[in-house]
């Protein structure tokens, strides 16, 4: 596919990309109850058998979900909500079959300048999905392109369907990725294919992404937010506390030499010892029975 290709792919908005997606949703999903009634570009609820796992579903069909500021500063009050309800244990971030977000909103930057991007720190606060403190899942089907591959690098677990596509194709707009495409994807791929998508601006498919490590699992199309949730139901019957510990734990990696975080890792297993949680999980193992934690 032609780097020009691509680039139409990424910002397209034209309506024969408009086709209504089919909603691939798990059982017992009903809508999130919280100030989320004036949400535009997204859509929340909540799914599961304890109705503990969110879903946030970006819903701009017409421009394939592309992430415009408004889009990005919807999530981001989504997942403030979703982190401070303690009913809620995991958050599913997806979008349609078609797209899972085909990149930043060409139309609303084009006119930018490096002043004006200053001035406003320009998409900056994109980066407060990956602060999320409880776990992010990335449920991708088709286009994850450019800012769209760069939010589920924010996710901590992305599943594929099967036509997932991945790519970084700014270089075909002349520009380069501005969210972590440059940062995030070498520390997951490595530099040789991150440098080969980033320079080319070429895809990769859900199979190659899966082998490259930027994918955990590949499931059909119409499977993928399902098992996402049931990955977050299982995330759920965990001590909270701990998941939130392993979770810092994990992230440490890449930010610190190996001997920083194996330090960091040991004093955060040390941690767990002051947890009630963690007496609970150990004593239920022991009498051979299921856990009861009250995240203490």
């Amino acid at each position: 596919m032609s780097a020009s290709r691509v680039s139409q792919i990424l910002f397209s908005r034209v309506s024969h990309a408009a086709r209504k997606p089919q909603q691939f949703v798990a059982p017992a999903i009903r809508c999130y109850s919280c100030q989320t009634s004036n949400y535009e570009f997204i859509k929340v609820e909540t799914a599961g058998e304890k109705k503990n796992v969110g879903i946030v579903t970006l819903n701009r069909p017409k421009a394939l979900n592309a992430l415009c500021n408004q889009l990005m500063t919807e999530v981001n009050h989504a997942l403030d909500h979703l982190n401070s309800d303690s009913s809620i244990a995991a958050v599913v971030i997806t979008g349609n079959e078609k797209a899972f977000a085909a990149g930043a909103d060409i139309k609303e930057m084009k006119d930018n300048s490096f002043a004006s991007n200053l001035r406003q720190n320009f998409i900056a606060h994109w980066n407060g999905v990956a602060k999320s403190r409880k776990p992010l899942i990335a449920a991708v089907n088709g286009y994850a392109l450019g800012g769209g591959n760069e939010l589920a690098m924010m996710c901590d677990i992305i599943y594929a369907g099967e036509n997932a596509k991945f790519g970084q194709p700014e270089i075909a707009i002349g520009t380069i990725p501005g969210a972590g495409g440059t940062q995030r994807l070498p520390r997951i791929i490595g530099k040789s294919k991150a440098m080969e998508m980033v320079l080319t601006g070429n895809m990769i498919s859900a199979e190659e992404a899966e082998k490259s490590g930027l994918v955990s699992k590949i499931f059909p199309t119409d499977k993928v937010v399902e098992e996402a949730v049931k990955l977050g139901e299982k995330i759920a019957s965990h001590s909270p506390l701990v998941v939130t510990i392993a979770k810092e734990a994990v992230n440490a990696a890449y930010e610190t030499t190996l001997q920083q975080g194996l330090l960091f890792e040991k004093r955060m297993f040390h941690s767990t010892f002051s947890l009630a949680d963690r007496k609970e999980g150990m004593a239920a193992f022991l009498e051979k029975r299921p856990p009861k934690y009250t995240n203490e």
